[in-house]
C-alpha cells in the first residue's frame, strides 16, 4: 500500500499518544471538500473519531470553503461519516467505551485510485513523564547523529 499524495498529517500524534494499531478509512465529502483537499489545504490536528450508533464519525477536522465554490460551499468543520467495515467499527466502539482509549486521525490522504482515505489510530494518552522520555530519546538520536556525521 503505498500513499500517493498526503494532504495533511497530525504531527503532534506520535508525541501526545502510544499508537497501537492502525486503521484505513475512507470519508463521505461533498465536491466542494475533495477539491479543497486537492489543493492540500486541511488541518486534522484538533480533530478525533467517535463511534455513534453503527457508524464512524470524524469530528472538529477543518477542511477550508474552496475558494472557487459558489453558495453550494461545504461547512468547514462539520461532522464527516468515516467508511469502515461494520466488524472495524464494532472493534473501535468497544476499544473507546471499555478501555477507555482515543481514536486519533494521523493523515489524511489520496490514494492510487485517487479516493481520499483517513489513517486512523488507536492510540492511548501519554502522562507528562511518557513525553519528556520519548523528547530525551528523540534528542539523543539527534545528538547521535550528529556526533557520526561530524565524524565520518
Amino acid at each position: 500500500m503505498g500513499i500517493a499524495k498526503i494532504v495533511a498529517e497530525n504531527r503532534r500524534a506520535r508525541f501526545e499518544y502510544f499508537i497501537e494499531k492502525t486503521f484505513e478509512a475512507g470519508m463521505l465529502l461533498t465536491g466542494t471538500e475533495v477539491k479543497a483537499l486537492r489543493e492540500g489545504r486541511a488541518n486534522i490536528a484538533e480533530s478525533y473519531a467517535s463511534p455513534e450508533r453503527d457508524e464512524m464519525w470524524l469530528v472538529n477536522a477543518h477542511i477550508p470553503e474552496y475558494g472557487h465554490g459558489n453558495r453550494n460551499n461545504h461547512e468547514p468543520r462539520r461532522p464527516r461519516k468515516l467508511l469502515m467495515h461494520r466488524k472495524e467499527i464494532e472493534t473501535l466502539r468497544g476499544a473507546v467505551e471499555r478501555d477507555g482509549r482515543t481514536l486519533i486521525p494521523l493523515r489524511v490522504y489520496f490514494n492510487e485510485d485517487g479516493r481520499a482515505k483517513l489513517e486512523l489510530a488507536l492510540a492511548t494518552g501519554k502522562k507528562a513523564a511518557d513525553k519528556r522520555e520519548t523528547q530525551k530519546t528523540r534528542d539523543w538520536q539527534r545528538q547521535k547523529a550528529r556526533l557520526l556525521r561530524d565524524r565520518g
